[in-house]
């Protein structure tokens, strides 16, 4: 049995992944003007993978596949290779990283507040209460 049932162990997932992509999308702004440099991006299916993980599925029949469990895999950064922008070989497009960027500080923010509040009612049960 779990103290957090998990909730506390996939919030810090997510916080793992917000901050690794948030390095990314501040490493591809800065390289901005570099020649040749491709953009690079943190892939959301191996977090996807990690959370469907925790989840056991119900099999009515033998033949069905189970789910597999990936709660060992890591966060890895592709590159995107696949377009050329501008025309020293450089493809990090300004406008959509700093897009990004915003989505991944509200995506933070969001976990950080929902991590204060589990905290929160940890203290409260830990006080009794009060």
């Amino acid at each position: 049995m779990s103290l957090f049932s998990h909730t506390i162990r996939m919030l810090e997932q997510g916080l793992d992944y917000a901050s690794l992509r948030q390095k990314v999308i501040a490493n591809n702004i800065a390289n901005v003007d570099t020649p040749n440099y491709k953009a690079r991006d943190v892939q959301f299916r191996t977090e996807l993978d990690r959370a469907i993980g925790s989840f056991e599925a119900k099999r009515t029949n033998p033949k069905h596949l189970p789910f597999l469990h990936t709660t060992d895999q890591k966060f890895f950064v592709t590159t995107r290779g696949n377009l050329v922008y501008n025309h020293n070989g450089n493809n990090v497009d300004i406008d959509q990283e700093m897009s990004n960027l915003a989505e991944n500080q509200i995506y933070y923010n969001a976990l950080v507040e929902q991590l204060n509040g589990k905290l929160t009612e940890l203290k409260t049960v830990i006080k009794g209460g009060k």
